[in-house]
């Protein structure tokens, strides 16, 4: 049931043993604007801006929901963690996301890789988290021994790490994350270390200052990604490992996504496009990379399981360099069905506006390209269909059920228009 106000420290708990303060509050009951710190569960509402002063908590067995257009304003003196003991439904819409930020004064060039404010952190009792249509930008702190994360054991619970902006930790909990955009964050996107995991339709880039993934599973997962774009990630688009030792073994089904200029900031050779590791057990089909410095890469000492399948694939590479680096190796995986070439410029795609020169180190990225295809495109009817997703029959999140989508005839995470 939703409630029509926010409800924030309702009882004035005392966390004696993790040293977190009770809720504190300005809140306009018509608006639900309010500034906010320590304990909070009910609802934000639709509209409001909520100024996050200091690290908040959502207390095991307790709710937030975030309605549509809802601004949460990180201050970046405090630079604030959003800790999630209990569940978090952030439930924007196309027209009105909900949008985690900063001053827009500090929305600049200079701070493109955030450094801002930390992330939302879910605790190993969070078993619901939902980001359905969230912009969540400028994150990605380092944590140190004053942080709330290091101080209850959270993420990896050490100073001097950059903070993911979204760790999830319940391997029996639920996390969907749709059509949702992650963009100007210091190092990874996503961290997930267990649960029942979608990731469909959403955008990342503008990520990783000197390293992290877009979106990077462990052991403990059983995923679902499809249908994202992914530009410029420093390290590698998805990072897939069984590492952890959690149970479930780490079984990622990956396609229909598009990757683009992944891997070219990152100062190593690990970098690229997807990497799978550690027994991983791993599904990649009809995924388009482009200009990503290798293609689906294994780590030959602690390889994937073996059960893992690949086809359907697409490359595309605009310097030979690039292609050389797509070629079939003991670490390099080929697929069957994949459509890659031999030579600099072959299998253009036929984007509907993207530049293919567009400089591969260049982490800057331009809204209004368009990876939709062209008629006449190499990739369009090259897809594969006939597989099953681990999430077919859906996910039950705040009473919507959110399904895996259909994997599609084409190549990429778009057809044409």
């Amino acid at each position: 049931m939703k409630f029509k106000q926010i409800i924030i420290g309702a009882a004035l708990v005392i966390m004696g043993a993790t040293g977190c303060k009770k809720a504190n509050s300005d809140v306009d009951p018509d608006t639900g604007n309010g500034t906010v710190t320590g304990e909070i569960s009910g609802v934000w509402q639709k509209g409001s801006t909520q100024v996050i002063k200091g690290d908040i908590i959502v207390p095991e067995g307790k709710s937030l929901i975030i309605e549509e257009g809802v601004t949460v304003l990180m201050d970046t003196v405090a630079k604030p963690e959003i800790i999630i003991k209990g569940n978090l439904y952030v439930q924007g819409t196309a027209e009105l996301p909900v949008r985690f930020t900063v001053d827009p004064a500090f929305r600049t060039d200079a701070k493109k890789f955030g450094k801002l404010w930390g992330g939302i952190l879910a605790a190993p009792s969070c078993s619901e988290l939902l980001l359905d249509h969230a912009i969540i930008e400028y994150g990605g702190s380092t944590t140190s021994d004053a942080s709330t994360s290091v101080k209850q054991g959270l993420y990896k619970a050490i100073a001097g790490e950059n903070l993911p902006a979204l760790w999830f930790s319940n391997v029996k909990g639920k996390l969907v994350v749709t059509n949702s955009i992650f963009r100007n964050m210091q190092e990874d996107c996503t961290y997930i270390d267990g649960g029942r995991v979608l990731f469909a339709n959403n955008t990342f880039y503008t990520t990783g200052l000197t390293g992290g993934e877009a979106i990077n599973l462990k052991s403990g997962c059983v995923a679902d990604v499809a249908y994202n774009l992914i530009y410029s990630a420093n390290t590698n688009a998805l990072k897939l490992s069984n590492a952890g030792d959690r149970t479930p073994q780490a079984y990622v089904i990956a396609y229909n996504n598009t990757m683009v200029n992944t891997g070219w900031r990152r100062p190593t050779a690990k970098g690229g496009s997807i990497w799978v590791e550690a027994t991983v057990r791993v599904e990649v089909y009809n995924n388009m990379f482009v200009n990503t410095r290798f293609g689906v890469k294994r780590d030959t000492k602690k390889p994937e399981d073996s059960r893992s399948l690949f086809s359907n694939n697409y490359y595309y590479g605009y310097d030979q360099t690039t292609v050389n680096q797509f070629q079939p190796s003991a670490d390099i995986i080929g697929g069957t069905n994949d459509v890659i070439g031999k030579k600099a410029g072959d299998n253009d795609p036929k984007f509907a506006n993207f530049p293919l020169d567009n400089p591969v180190s260049s982490p800057n990225f331009n809204t209004a390209w368009d990876f939709h295809l062209n008629a006449g495109s190499p990739a369009l009817a090259k897809g594969k269909t006939n597989f099953t997703r681990n999430h077919a029959a859906g996910m039950e999140m705040n009473g919507t059920v959110y399904k895996s989508p259909e994997p599609s005839t084409y190549i990429g995470a778009f057809g044409t228009k």
